[in-house]
């Protein structure tokens, strides 16, 4: 049985971490998220505008801690549900 509370907690530290990593790299680096797309997405990117600032930080910050929480506690869910 997985204790869904801890990880959860556990997720979202995670996508947290991994969040603000990707964010300053991407604003270090501007032409990885083009060479990201490009090879890893196997698409043109054709961004126009460099979406970089607080509030686009922190939004993003926000919706990623969600979608991760959600989907983690859906696997914590199904995992604890379904009998071996």
């Amino acid at each position: 049985m997985i204790n869904t509370r801890h990880l959860l907690k556990v997720t979202a530290a995670w996508i947290s971490i991994v969040y603000v990593i990707c964010y300053a790299v991407v604003a270090i680096f501007p032409q990885s998220r083009d060479l990201f797309v490009r090879f890893s997405l196997h698409s043109d990117p054709a961004f126009g505008a460099e979406y970089l600032g607080v509030g686009y930080f922190i939004s993003g910050l926000i919706v990623w801690n969600i979608v991760t929480v959600l989907a983690v506690w859906l696997f914590a869910f199904l995992f604890n549900k379904i009998k071996k």
